[in-house]
């Protein structure tokens, strides 16, 4: 057996070329979707993303403006420039990018933010709306991966899905987004006793552990479904996932790559939400 690659990249460009249309659209009704982003401090990772989400947003037109802050700023700061946003008729999504400086406790500034600006999907209500499966805005990462599947017809009622990971970023919200599609989820971690006893039976494997090529062909049911969410940057210099991609491909039906795998879908969903929030505010298509 080979494997199919879903190519994230290639599906992030269709959806691209979907919301460029919607957004012209948008524009022609006298609406323009605009996103903000405060970067706090100079993490070059952080730079190279927001520079991502910029470019993405600029395809499709939507206008987005970056602030930037000085690692030296305080929490203090941060939530009162947070308020002036929710408070700004103009802006509609309001995104801060993670990592913060230690002095900045970043559940603060996530709950600080409006939910009806929140495009990461990571404010408590909109978490909270997601679990019981309301309308909202779901997490981008999670909210690419389904999207990833459904791309595929891949069939999520009835099978067991095995989430690595649990964090409120990826691993937390992505199996609850199955859950809402009828799958049967096991969450495992670093403290689950005999992992592979668990990924051996999963029809869909989502690896979000963050160490480089972990999961290897022995940890995969024959004709899985493998989500590599994983990426980890090798002494060469090359970036690889938290899956062994070649053994992966000889076991599973279909496979994640990294790079050209989840990561586009995350930036292709914070546009979605974008468009989604803007529409929201100003009533449009409601």
């Amino acid at each position: 057996m080979t494997a199919e690659i879903i190519n994230g990249k290639d599906l992030a460009q269709e959806l691209r070329n979907e919301m460029k249309e919607e957004v012209t659209e948008l524009i022609q009704k006298g609406l323009t979707p605009h996103l903000t982003v405060v970067l706090v401090g100079d993490n070059p990772a952080s730079r190279s993303y927001v520079r991502g989400k910029e470019k993405a947003a600029s395809e499709v037109g939507i206008e987005s403006s970056l602030i930037e802050l000085p690692e030296s700023t305080s929490e203090d700061e941060l939530l009162s420039l947070i308020q002036q946003l929710n408070t700004d008729e103009r802006i509609h999504g309001i995104l801060v990018q993670l990592p913060l400086p230690k002095q900045i406790r970043e559940q603060e500034v996530i709950e600080a933010i409006s939910p009806a600006k929140d495009v990461d999907g990571f404010h408590p209500i909109n978490i909270g709306r997601m679990m019981t499966g309301e309308d909202t805005f779901l997490p981008c990462t999670p909210y690419g991966i389904l999207t990833m599947l459904q791309s595929k017809n891949i069939e999520i009622e009835g099978k067991h899905a095995v989430i690595i990971g649990r964090s409120n970023i990826v691993g937390k919200p992505v199996g609850q987004l199955l859950l809402n599609e009828n799958a049967t989820v096991t969450y495992c971690h670093s403290r689950t006793a005999d992992l592979k006893a668990y990924t051996q039976k999963a029809d869909i494997l989502v690896a979000a552990i963050g160490r480089a090529n972990a999961i290897t062909s022995d940890y995969i049911k024959e004709g899985a479904v493998v989500i590599d969410v994983g990426i980890n940057r090798l002494d060469n210099g090359k970036l690889t996932g938290d899956v062994d991609f070649a053994g992966a491909m000889k076991k599973a039906s279909y496979v994640t790559p990294v790079p050209k795998g989840v990561g586009p879908m995350t930036i292709a969903m914070l546009l979605k939400n974008t468009i989604k929030a803007a529409k929201g505010l100003a009533s449009i298509g409601k």
